[in-house]
């Protein structure tokens, strides 16, 4: 797995740790984020007699080739990415080397060390600047806003052209706006969460008129452990490639400002607001359709967004000490 130290990856692993997998885990653990957050994920997983570590970027092509050759994985799950759109705008070499270079070198592990199933993180950024309502999979996917979401459109075409020429069996995920403990700094639930607490003002883009279909992560990590033994088919040389892609959501939008609201309520204090224009490389609304997903795993959401953004700032105070 790419990106244990991560916010999707931590849940994954141990998800599957628990289940009684092993799982050997790779992250650079990069600055991007405050790296003391992803050594805390670490040392949770660590503490599984299941799991290993190996510190390695993905664009390193030898040590991404020698890990594979070592473990000859029967099945990866690359969650590893240089995620956040503003990030992408504004440092979009840093974008392309995590995202386009290294996804090519996990293809190429896959290929070469009998790899049965790769699963991928793609992302709901990639709908872009569509406007119908739910985002489903067959949709057009041709006009991303972002250099992040490009990226990930590359991923899926990327992975289909493996997965046509090597028959290897492909599944992509479309996570849409993740959330829950232990997650990234950089997310708006996380930056008004602590701007709640210190006083300081929250700044709701678009003067907060946005919706996001918010996806509980353990909801999210459910999803990779069903599908991880339900590899596409393969197919015959020529036909269909074993290749797919999911809508991985709650499939109910919720307002920004409700989310806003719950945090004031979970942290007893008010917000003080201050209302901005859209970002570039923002979108208004994502809303999942997600009934690919409901039909081949019985997937059903879950958690209901109140509990999960009070599961989230109980953990907050408790690994901040507040």
């Amino acid at each position: 797995m790419t990106g244990a130290a991560g916010f999707i990856g931590f849940h994954v692993a141990r998800t599957l740790l628990v289940e009684g997998r092993r799982v050997v885990g790779l992250d650079n653990l990069n600055d991007y984020y405050d790296p003391s957050l992803k050594q805390a994920r670490l040392d949770v997983l660590r503490a599984s007699k299941g799991f290993e570590f190996v510190q390695a970027d993905l664009t390193d092509r030898t040590a991404i080739a020698a890990s594979f050759a070592k473990h000859r994985f029967a099945t990866v799950i690359h969650l590893a990415a240089q995620a956040g759109v503003r990030h992408s705008i504004d440092n979009p070499q840093a974008c392309a080397d995590a995202n386009l270079e290294g996804f090519l070198n996990i293809l190429e592990g896959c290929r070469y060390n009998g790899c049965s199933h790769l699963l991928y993180a793609s992302s709901s950024s990639v709908y872009g600047a569509n406007t119908k309502q739910p985002f489903a999979v067959g949709d057009p996917t041709d006009h991303p806003v972002s250099l992040y979401a490009a990226t990930k459109k590359a991923n899926e075409v990327m992975a289909y052209c493996y997965s046509h020429l090597y028959r290897l069996p492909m599944t992509g995920l479309r996570f849409f706006t993740i959330y829950g403990p232990w997650g990234r700094p950089d997310m708006a639930y996380f930056l008004f969460t602590k701007a709640i607490i210190e006083g300081r003002p929250i700044k709701l883009f678009n003067h907060g008129r946005m919706r996001r279909d918010f996806s509980y992560v353990d909801d999210v990590a459910r999803v990779v452990s069903l599908l991880i033994d339900r590899p596409p088919r393969r197919g015959e040389p020529g036909g269909d490639p074993p290749a797919r892609i999911y809508n991985v959501g709650n499939n109910h939008p919720e307002e920004l400002s409700r989310m806003v609201t719950l945090l004031e309520e979970a942290l007893g204090r008010t917000a003080v607001k201050e209302m901005l224009p859209m970002q570039a490389g923002d979108v208004i609304e994502t809303f999942a359709d997600i009934s690919d997903l409901m039909r081949d795993i019985g997937f059903v959401p879950r958690t209901p967004f109140d509990e999960g953004i009070r599961r989230f700032v109980s953990w907050y105070r408790g690994h901040y000490g507040i």
